[in-house]
Parts: structure tokens; sequence; C-alpha cells
């Protein structure tokens, strides 16, 4: 068995099977399908359909190792077991693959990060001069803070003098949220800054990306664009 310590992009496609084991357990049966295998260890098993989501994943931080098979497995066809476990929890993707199509690892170079659209850069602008809506005796320490993985939107210091990462979206989803997430693993490593939360802000959060974000203990906020423009502050109200 060996561990694999990527830094580069791996791409496999193969036929595999695949078992989630964790807080919940799920089966992948047998088929055609892409692994990829992000720098930031993150693994991703996709079909071809399904758009952008993979059907099952581990986020990191996680370690993966690929071993050669068991006796009764090999029998069965698998050539490879790859073991990937998170390394906070007690979470394991098991995927054992049959027969390997392609198998690539590229090099993506530093990501500049994402360009919003006109109302996330509003809201971005209008939340930094406008910082103390997050809490009372909240200051801005910087836009656009960067980071080796892409620009955290706001970096501010709660009343306290804590360090909080503020990512901001139109529409909070599940991706946002895994963003922030590697953003403040990444800054919790620097003695400067660490400890580091965080805080997700949009004008909407769909559910799941809400349970996903507590459960990781990031903060929820809901943002009111014409509330932050000062339009009608009366009715409404940021949470």
């Amino acid at each position: 068995m060996r561990g694999l310590e990527w830094l580069l992009v791996r791409m496999v496609i193969a036929t595999c099977s695949v078992d989630y084991e964790g807080r919940l357990t799920a089966h992948l049966p047998l088929a055609m399908r892409l692994l990829l295998v992000k720098a930031d260890g993150s693994v991703l098993v996709h079909s071809d359909g399904g758009s952008y989501k993979p059907l099952n994943w581990m986020s990191p931080p996680c370690a993966l190792t690929e071993s050669e098979p068991e006796a009764a497995e090999a029998a069965e066809g698998v050539t490879a077991v790859w073991v990937v476990r998170h390394t906070k929890s007690e979470d394991r993707l098991r995927v054992r693959l049959h027969e390997v199509l392609h198998d690539s690892s590229h090099d993506l170079g530093v990501d500049p990060g994402l360009v919003k659209d006109g109302v996330e850069a509003h809201l971005q602008r209008l939340l930094a001069e406008h910082v103390h809506t997050l809490g009372a005796g909240w200051t801005l320490t910087r836009r656009e803070y960067f980071t080796p993985i892409g620009p955290v939107d706001l970096l501010c210091k709660d009343a306290d003098g804590r360090t909080v990462a503020v990512e901001i979206k139109r529409r909070g989803e599940i991706d946002g949220v895994e963003q922030l997430t590697r953003y403040l693993e990444l800054m919790n490593r620097d003695p400067h800054l660490a400890p580091v939360t965080g805080v997700f802000a949009a004008q909407q959060i769909k559910p799941q990306a809400r349970v996903l974000a507590e459960d990781r203990g990031i903060r929820c906020v809901i943002l009111d664009y014409d509330e932050l423009r000062g339009i009608d502050a009366s009715e409404h109200r940021l949470f």
C-alpha cells in the first residue's frame, strides 16, 4: 500500500464501484465513471449525467491510499482499491477499480478566483462599507484578501479582535461553502491569522448549504441588497 500525495489534478476514467461509510452509507454499483483527485486532497466521483454535481465525494482534509485488491476482489475483476479517509472524522470512501481507460495528471496552476457578476461585486462593496451590519464593533481589514487558492471577499475583525473571513454570493450553494471551507483551512495554518472563523453571506442560501455551513462552524448571513443600499431600511433586516 502506498500513500498518494498529489500536487496535480488527477483524472481517471474507469469502471468502478464506490462505497461511502460514515455518518451515512451509500453504494454506487459497478459502472463507468470519472474520478477526480484534486490538488487540495478532495476526491470526486462523477457520472455522465447530473450536470456538475458528483455522485459522491470526500472533501478535504482527507488522505488517499491505493492498494492491491484482496483475493476475493481480484477474482471479481478488481485491479486496484482506493481508500479515502477524512482526517477529522470516521468518513471513508472506498473505490474498487476494474478496467482503467484513462489516467492522467495535470498542473492547473494558481486559479485567479471567480470573477463576480455585478450584483455580487456590489454586495461586496456595500458590505465592506457597512461591515458593522455583521456585528457591532466589526471592522474591515481588507477586501479581496489574497490566498494561494484565491481571494477571500472580505477579511474582518469582530468586536473581540478575532479574524473573520467573509465569502459573499448572490445565491448561496454548497459549492460556496466548500470554497470558504478551503480558505479557512488554509488561513488557519497561518499563526498570524489563526484562529479564523467564517461567515457565508448571500441574498439566498439553500437549505443544504446552510446545514453544511453550520455543521462546519460557519455562520450564515442573509443579505438584503436594498437595505445595504439604504432603501426601505425600516422593513428589511440583515439576519
